[in-house]
């Protein structure tokens, strides 16, 4: 195969991705990796892995149209590459090892990153391990801690079971727009009460059955409701504040 954009690359030429190119880009890397006999990928090939319902987040509806200008941009800056085999249909490939000087395991890591956004090293661990063996956290986070180092993997949350964190190849006013999204929704996880991970849940409390329920108190009725209403319009605006986010980032 001949690569009929190679004077066009400008390899080295390292900038923030919108969201089109992200999941391109994402996509070439995931597909080389778990179809390699259908890659590189055509153009309706890419089209459709970028709108495939799993493994992404957001779901995209993206057309050809839009799909192409997103390639283009990508060869120019050298993270992508356009190809004629023995047909007459172009087909397309990454350049991340030249572009950003990453293959393997980290390769795989950058590219959920790219199709799922912010997430857990333990989410992250599993779904990278489909396209590169990664046995466990410890394995996963020197790859991470490689690429913090240069600033391609940001770190969301502090050090801890469940941190967060994201790629660095964001624009900065998206990036700062899900860490705002991310403290809300630790917020609302806050007062909601302690989170359903498997890892961390508590043993479940003892059976309450056995304890003698007092009758209730004139007026203690009263108070439970106004308890229950002040806790409901509490969540309603955590709820609220979280889909205006939600809106910003769409």
């Amino acid at each position: 195969m001949n690569d009929t954009g190679q004077e066009e690359k400008q390899f080295g030429k390292v900038r923030p991705l919108d969201a089109a190119e992200r999941r391109v880009l994402g996509v070439l890397v995931e597909k080389a990796k778990t179809t390699p006999d259908q890659y590189p990928l055509s153009l309706l090939a890419l089209v459709s892995g970028c709108n495939q319902k799993s493994n992404r987040e957001p779901v995209m509806n993206l057309d050809e149209e839009a799909v192409g200008r997103a390639l283009e941009s990508l060869r120019t800056i050298g993270a992508a590459a356009e190809l004629f085999g023995s047909g007459r249909v172009p087909r397309y490939r990454h350049h991340l090892r030249d572009w950003l000087g990453v293959e393997g395991p980290q390769a795989a890591i950058l590219a959920e990153l790219l199709l799922r956004g912010e997430q857990s090293e333990g989410d992250l661990r599993g779904r990278a391990s489909r396209m590169e063996p990664i046995a466990d956290l410890t394995i996963l986070r020197n790859h991470l801690d490689a690429l913090a180092a240069r600033g391609l993997v940001v770190w969301l949350s502090p050090p801890g079971r469940g941190r967060m964190l994201t790629h660095g190849l964001l624009p900065p006013e998206k990036l700062e727009k899900v860490k705002a999204q991310l403290g809300l929704a630790m917020a609302a996880a806050a007062a909601a009460g302690p989170p359903a991970d498997d890892d961390d849940r508590a043993p479940p409390p003892a059976p309450r059955a056995a304890i003698p329920t007092p009758a209730p108190q004139p007026g203690r009725v009263e108070q439970l409701t106004e308890r229950v209403a002040h806790l409901e319009a509490t969540v309603a605006d955590l709820t609220a504040r979280l889909a205006a986010v939600e809106k910003l980032l769409e």
